[in-house]
């Protein structure tokens, strides 16, 4: 089952927009099964975003860019986790020919805090988002699946045995300011990792280095935390998106676009609400992040650039052995 868990109520009106319904055809003929899914409240899609994904996925349906009967729509503006928390639902799954909207918890990235920058978010909401190249930020706009790719992880203790982890990495493609997409490694895959401990000798294993050894760790799953920039799910979740998404191509929109958070950011500088000015971000975010801010890439890149540069050079990492 998908994660529906509920964000308790404090000043959850949210902020809609009729000016950035610019989707006419996808918002004018929403069928009736899915109307009962659009709405402000947990578990639910904002009638933009709904509005947006829908008008991307018709229009490679159109293209035969994508055949695939579902699409994904993401509100990075909402909470990622509950004041106890636990992981809130703002990824959605959305199959009209089966009549099924699924909404999922999903990580958002956390940024980077340097000397010249800091473009942090906070482990509920984010503030921060950007397209540069190393941000570990979340970039909103058009997307496309593309290929998967599975991945050793390392070793992990299950029972009594030791098992490898594998993790499935759907990649996205972008378009526009969200082009760089494969260059910057954005995709989905579970929100779990492996903490790395030590080097086991393992040489019968397909993993093993040259000499024989594999990584050993602890698992960590992430699912109410923060990213690197890519979407990321619980096991379930992941499950059945990659069961829809894995070799049949369909459409993702984030949401917020940069126009979206420049426009709400002038606004409130302005000294007026996103609201009265017919724009949409969630209230409750907006009420813990004050004004949100996209760092352009032209912007970004060359303070991140700069940090890398100064780093002191590390020699290779080399695990201890195992015990």
């Amino acid at each position: 089952m998908f994660l529906t868990s509920s964000l308790r109520a404090i000043g959850l009106a949210c902020l809609i927009s009729p000016s950035f319904s610019a989707a006419t055809e996808a918002s004018q003929d929403i069928p009736r099964w899915l109307q009962s899914h659009v709405g402000t409240g947990t578990g639910k899609i904002a009638p933009v975003v709904l509005d947006r994904a829908r008008a991307l996925y018709l229009e490679k349906r159109r293209s035969g860019t994508v055949k695939n009967p579902c699409y994904f729509a993401m509100d990075a503006t909402r909470p990622s986790t509950g004041d106890d928390g636990s992981a809130l639902p703002r990824f959605y799954v959305i199959c009209e020919k089966s009549k099924t909207f699924k909404a999922v918890s999903s990580g958002y990235g956390n940024g980077r805090k340097l000397a010249k920058a800091n473009f942090s978010n906070g482990r509920q909401c984010a503030r921060n988002f950007s397209n540069a190249e190393g941000s570990k930020l979340t970039a909103g706009g058009a997307y496309v699946t593309a290929e998967s790719r599975r991945s050793f992880k390392g070793y992990y203790q299950s029972g009594s045995g030791k098992k490898p982890f594998l993790r499935t990495f759907l990649l996205f493609d972008g378009e526009g300011e969200t082009s760089n997409a494969r260059e910057r490694a954005i995709g989905g895959h579970r929100a779990m990792f492996l903490r790395w401990q030590c080097r086991m000798e393992r040489p019968q294993s397909t993993h093993a280095d040259a000499d024989g050894f594999v990584p050993y760790g602890k698992l960590v799953d992430y699912t109410s935390g923060r990213s690197n920039g890519c979407t990321t799910w619980s096991k379930p979740a992941t499950d059945e998106i990659l069961k829809i998404a894995d070799g049949k191509p369909t459409t993702l929109y984030i949401y917020p676009s940069s126009k979206d958070i420049n426009a709400v950011a002038k606004v409130i500088q302005r000294g007026k609400s996103p609201q009265q000015s017919g724009l949409y971000w969630h209230a409750a975010c907006l009420k813990t992040i004050g004004i949100p801010k996209f760092w352009p890439k032209k912007t970004l890149q060359p303070i991140i650039n700069d940090w890398r540069a100064s780093l002191p050079k590390q020699p290779p990492l080399e695990l201890p052995l195992c015990e």
